[in-house]
This record gives structure tokens, sequence and C-alpha cells, in this order.
């Protein structure tokens, strides 16, 4: 695997440097598939990515927050929610040194992902009543960080993608706030506007550090945003979050 970091994390190539292919032919193939098949022959970290070695694009979005944040530690132990086809895991394993057994990522899907060295993988939804425990005994001690990428199946009614993939953050925090050692850190994708109020409180509540990003690598149409919470403050806290009324 090489050593870049893809495009817009430190080679500084630009959309525009090469001509824009087209699909050919859409004969038999639904106008959004056709579009989404021109996008990803045109994205550049799509390319990196193959080139790179990377499992998705997304690898490059883990990349740019850690670059950043520098939550992968050396040694570090990493619970990754929602993980296939493996981008972040991928990345995780390499920082922490889970490739040379010095550290480990515990990573989680209710997809099929191929074996990732460095990485154990459990196939269950992380929504099914087993699966956090299940999860932490997979990590087998409380984890430096916990990252999540989940995001709900898209209906195209965008108030509805956004309240699911906002209860997928907020589970995946709750989750965090078991699992993590005091002084760990939390990653997790939100959408647009940023975690929910109630979300956010608890989150700097819980931590002494709270931020938002869109990494470059997230396509500019894209709604999606992401919260890093930094150095966890360890406090007990209650199996599930309260129930409103």
């Amino acid at each position: 695997m090489s050593d870049k970091k893809g495009p817009g994390v430190g080679d500084g190539q630009r959309r525009g440097d090469r001509m824009r292919e087209r699909v050919k032919t859409a004969r038999g193939r639904k106008l959004s598939s056709t579009r989404w098949l021109e996008r990803q022959l045109n994205d550049p970290y799509v390319a990196a990515a193959k080139s790179d070695g990377y499992r998705s694009r997304a690898a490059y979005k883990i990349i740019e927050m850690d670059d950043r944040f520098k939550f992968f530690k050396p040694g570090a132990c990493v619970i990754d929610l929602g993980c296939a086809p493996g981008g972040w895991a991928q990345v995780a394993a390499q920082r922490v040194g889970a490739l040379k057994n010095k550290g480990f990522v515990a990573a989680i899907d209710l997809q099929d992902m191929e074996p990732l060295q460095g990485v154990e993988f459990l196939k269950l939804d992380f929504l099914e009543d087993s699966a956090p425990k299940k999860v932490r005994e997979l990590a087998g001690r409380r984890a430096d960080v916990v990252i999540s990428d989940m995001a709900a199946a898209v209906t195209g009614h965008r108030q509805t993608d956004h309240l699911r993939t906002m209860a997928l953050a907020e589970t995946a925090a709750w989750f965090a706030f078991e699992a993590l050692k005091p002084g760990g850190a939390f990653c997790a994708k939100v959408f647009q506007g940023g975690a929910s109020r109630e979300l956010l409180d608890e989150l700097k509540k819980r931590f002494r550090q709270v931020y938002h990003m869109k990494p470059k690598a997230s396509r500019k149409e894209s709604v999606e945003l992401y919260v890093i919470a930094m150095d966890f403050k360890g406090e007990p806290v209650e199996a599930y979050p309260p129930e409103n009324g």
C-alpha cells in the first residue's frame, strides 16, 4: 500500500486536472444509476483509493479527521461501528499499529466485510439488543476511540433520512459513553446542521472538546458532516439514554 493520502489531503490534485469521463451508454440503466456511475468514474478519491489500496474513498475522510485531531494513537483500541466495506477500519488498523499487533480494531456491520489484517469483525446489526455487549466483548477492553460512519438507508426524503441518521449517531454516542476509557475520543457521521442540540449537550457534558468537520473528501453536494468529541471524562452513564416524557 502506498503512503499517499489521496487528493486534497497532501498531493494537491484537483478535480479539473483530468478530462471528465462520461458513461457512453445508459441503455437499460436508470438515470440515477447513470449519474452515480459517471460520478464514480470522475471522482479523484475513488481513483486514489484504488491506487492506494484502500477499501473505499471514505478512507480519506477518516485520514483527514485524524490528521487534524490525532485521535488514533499507537497501541490504541478502536471500535468501528458500521464498518463495511472497511475503509475506516483499514486506516485505524494502520495508524494504531494493529498490523504489528500493537493496537486493535473491533468492527461491526450488518453487511459482510472481507477480512482485514489487524481487524476483528462481527457481522451483526448494531441496533440488535445484543450487539453493544458483543462488540465490547470483541474489543476485550475499554476503547480509546469509537468511530461511526453509520447512515440509514436513503429514502429520498431528506428530513426522514436526516432523522434516521441522527438516531444512529445518538445510538453510537451512548455506546461510546459506556465503551470508552477516560481520555478517549468519539467520531460519528451526522448531517448538515450538525449534531442535534440534545446530542451536542450530552457530548459537551462528557467530553472536554467537541467539534464539527466536513472533510474535503466528502462530496460537495453531500449533506454529511462529522462530529468529533475529544478527551472523554469517563463519568459513569446509564445503560441507555433516558426516555423522553
